[in-house]
């Protein structure tokens, strides 16, 4: 499961980034996760209960994941478009390969007391 590798790589970064006052005060990160991310919401969420479970940081934290759909952009419309169910074809009929939104994989916002 590469899941449990991403949140030790979101530990990581929160811990390069922050110093250890500031971590202990950390209460909810924000993930913002594409449709395209080759990330399982539910999957994510069970990585990261096991790796706090497991290593005992970040007890206190809960993880918000928030999903983002795909957008495909359409030079023949000159308009961004949602992509469902994985067809990408454009409102206007044409297909489109240029995806401008659904491969994020970020933190959005850590959240502190």
């Amino acid at each position: 499961m590469h899941e449990i590798s991403l949140v030790r790589s979101i530990f990581r970064t929160l811990e390069s980034n922050f110093s250890a006052e500031e971590l202990e005060k950390i209460s909810k990160i924000d993930l913002k996760v594409g449709l395209l991310a080759n990330v399982e919401p539910m999957l994510m969420q069970s990585a990261f209960e096991a790796v706090v479970s497991t290593e005992g940081k970040f007890e206190k934290v809960k993880l918000n994941i928030l999903l983002v759909p795909i957008l495909v952009y359409c030079k023949e419309c000159d308009k961004s478009n949602e992509i469902k169910d994985y067809k990408f074809v454009c409102a206007c009929g044409k297909p489109s390969n240029n995806i401008v939104q659904g491969t994020e994989l970020l933190i959005e916002r850590v959240h502190f007391d």
